[in-house]
Parts: C-alpha cells; structure tokens; sequence
C-alpha cells in the first residue's frame, strides 16, 4: 500500500553493484527456472520450496523472504500463490492439479546485494481464459521494461501499465506495489503499477542508477483484495484467479537491464 509520508530519496547504484545485482538475478533466476521444472500435476507447493531452499544453500545465497517479520514471520523461501491467491502464499501440502494457475515469487542476497522475481506457470490443461490473464500481466511487465528508458517519470509507465490492463477487461491490484531493491530487498522508492492522486504526489524522476521490482498484479475480476487469518496469503474478494509477475530492473546509462533474466 502507498505510504501516507514523503518517501526518502531512492539509492543509485553504480556499474559495479549492478553487476553485483546481476548475480544475485542470475540466482533467482535458476531458482525459478527450476520451479518450472518441478511444477507439474502430483507435487507439492512445499516440494516446489525446499528444492529453491537447497538450491539457494548450494550457491551460497541467503533466501529474503524465510523469516521476513510480520504478525507471524514468513517460514518458506519463496511465496506460492495457488488461482485466487494474489500474493503472500504460503507453501504447503496442496498438490498442484491440472488447470491451476501457480505464481512462485522468490529473492536472495548474494555478496551483499539482493533480486527479486516472480513469474506465473499453468499446470496442465488450463482455461483460454486464464492463459489470457496470464499473458496480459507478463505482456504489462514487459511494457515497464520497455517504457522505464524512454520516460522521465514513473507515473508515465504506471499509467501505460493502468491502461494496458483495463483495455484488455481486466483490474491491477492497488493494494500491493513494487519496490526499490539494492542492499536490502524493500528500499525507496514504492512503485505502483497505477496512478492516482497520492500515487503522483508521491512520483519519481527515472533516473540512471535506479533499480526497481517491477510487479504487476492483475486480476480477472475486481481489483479488491483480502489478507486470510494466516496473516500472510492475500485472496481476491470476488475469488476469481490473479496473476503476478516479477523482475529487478536496471536502468542505466546504456540502457535497461533485466538483472532478474533468466
């Protein structure tokens, strides 16, 4: 949710901790990589975790979301949002079926500095429908990437994502927005996929050194959204499916990069 305050200035990195970045997106990005492998019908969201858990332990990072605080501090390494879950989900036993939509979201620090991705899989036989909604929230994305190096501010990319979602009959979640990445893995400064009042009251030139999580998140039916007693997983209210999708972009000099790419 946008913050009521003036947020603090973002932090610009330099070449070296872009590059630095790049390799802690090189890990997520295997990361999710192989949840893509492992998400087929018969396993388990906890299955799909503990592989990422292993991995993340093999390559020397540190998992950002295991432990993050909250009313109950979050026990997974990654968050695994099943059809109408939004985001926040916590793995378990619940075996994926054919038709489900599975959005695996997932970050690590590596040498200090940190990445952040999500992306949406279609486990077997899903519905035209869902395919759709699933296209429209990456296609959203990838229009960010694109319009972040030819704009001076976000709101001009978020009113791009806004409309691009709204023309193809579907909402953005205004709940939940993304965030500046570096040292740690929520910095200055938010970035909602939206505009509003507050939203361009709280605007932010595009600047080279900026370094972002993008992440929309669109739903097929209404933009309304609720926290289950978990404190953790986050529904639609009309329980209709969602989609979300993720990277930690750069924007630099020479252009943009995608440091989450797999």
């Amino acid at each position: 949710m946008l913050r009521k305050v003036v947020p603090e200035k973002p932090e610009l990195k330099g070449p070296r901790e872009i590059a630095l970045m790049r390799e802690s997106g090189k890990v997520v990005a295997e990361a999710l990589r192989l949840a893509r492998e492992i998400a087929q019908p018969g396993v388990r969201t906890l299955d799909i975790d503990r592989a990422i858990e292993d991995l993340y332990t093999r390559r020397g990072a540190i998992p950002l979301f295991k432990g993050y605080p909250g009313k109950v501090p979050f026990p997974a390494v990654t968050c695994i949002s099943m059809n109408e879950q939004v985001v926040h989900g916590i793995p378990g036993p619940r075996v994926l079926q054919s038709g489900d939509l599975v959005k695996i979201d997932t970050a690590c620090k590596l040498n200090g500095w940190c990445a952040d991705a999500a992306i949406c899989i279609p486990i077997g036989d899903i519905r035209p429908e869902i395919r759709r909604l699933v296209q429209v929230a990456e296609e959203t994305l990838q229009l960010a990437i694109r319009e972040i190096g030819r704009r001076q501010w976000w709101s001009e990319v978020a009113l791009l994502m806004q409309r691009h979602v709204q023309m193809a009959g579907y909402s953005v979640v205004e709940k939940f927005v993304g965030h500046g990445i570096g040292r740690v893995m929520h910095e200055p400064p938010q970035v909602p996929n939206f505009t509003n009042r507050e939203m361009r009251q709280q605007d932010f030139r595009l600047t080279p050194g900026l370094v972002l999580a993008i992440e929309p998140m669109v739903n097929l039916g209404r933009k309304d959204v609720v926290e289950l007693s978990d404190h953790w997983t986050v529904i639609t209210r009309d329980r209709l499916p969602s989609a979300h999708c993720e990277h930690t972009v750069a924007l630099t000099t020479e252009g943009v990069l995608v440091l989450t790419a797999d």
